[in-house]
């Protein structure tokens, strides 16, 4: 990424010294954002702390969705105690750092912020999805049994789950926040909202339609590495529109280059 952070850094100083434009906190944490996707994490931390202007929610939440897809445990938790000052309610920012914590395998750690958000009233947002088909609208929520098609659903994934793993496949444990057996992680995994959701338009549009769906949260890097499969597999594009930004996935890549 060397050569956009460069083109990046062109463009938004250009801003203040060629056109005596002011950037604002949006490209601030554009900038934030382009950083850590080259992992320049400590560069787009001192970025920050040189902001002319009081960075807001969303150029902080940049630098720890960075410290996340970069495992980076120090800064993260440094950032997260920022963002809980600032949106002590915003469920999504614990977490994302129990998404740090999980990833390195420190449960004890996962099991604090866990705490953490009871102290403060806190409760994790459920994660749900949702998509249109023949004009009717079709919300999942995770570990979902109460749709009428149900039963298909969970057989169709169980059967893709099957089929992708043994294509190289390999499920993502470490986003499962609980210190529990891999099988049982790996079945949580396969029932989450956007999974079911796939599934249920899988089997309900002809082959080739592009799937599009919604949801509430931020995907998950399983359920993200999950549709590349799927849209590898079935030949299928695959929209969705997460709590973060639009991916759009074909031929088993997603448009947002795996950072998100």
């Amino acid at each position: 990424h060397a050569g956009l952070v460069d083109e990046g850094w062109h463009y938004f100083n250009s801003m203040s010294k060629d056109y005596g434009l002011m950037p604002s906190n949006g490209h601030y944490a554009c900038m934030v954002d382009l950083l850590g996707r080259a992992g320049h994490l400590h560069e787009a931390e001192n970025l920050i702390d040189d902001m002319p202007i009081e960075p807001d929610s969303v150029v902080w939440g940049a630098l720890l969705g960075a410290c996340r897809i970069h495992q980076n445990v120090e800064l993260g938790r440094k950032v997260a105690e920022r963002l809980f000052q600032m949106e002590p309610e915003n469920s999504g920012n614990y977490v994302l750092l129990s998404n740090i914590y999980a990833s390195l395998g420190m449960w004890d750690q996962v099991g604090k912020v866990r705490v953490l958000m009871k102290d403060r009233g806190v409760t994790k947002e459920p994660g749900f999805s949702w998509m249109q088909i023949k004009n009717r609208m079709h919300s999942f929520v995770t570990g979902d049994r109460q749709h009428e098609q149900i039963k298909e659903i969970r057989a169709t994934l169980k059967e893709f789950y099957r089929r992708l793993m043994a294509t190289g496949y390999i499920p993502q444990t470490d986003f499962v926040l609980h210190d529990i057996e891999e099988e049982q992680k790996e079945n949580v995994l396969l029932y989450h909202s956007e999974k079911l959701a796939i599934a249920f338009g899988l089997i309900n549009t002809p082959n080739g339609t592009p799937i599009q769906i919604m949801k509430n949260l931020r995907i998950c890097g399983d359920c993200h590495n999950f549709i590349k499969f799927v849209s590898k597999f079935t030949g299928r594009e695959i929209d969705v529109r997460d709590g973060n930004r639009f991916h759009h996935f074909i031929d088993g890549v997603c448009s947002c280059g795996d950072y998100w």
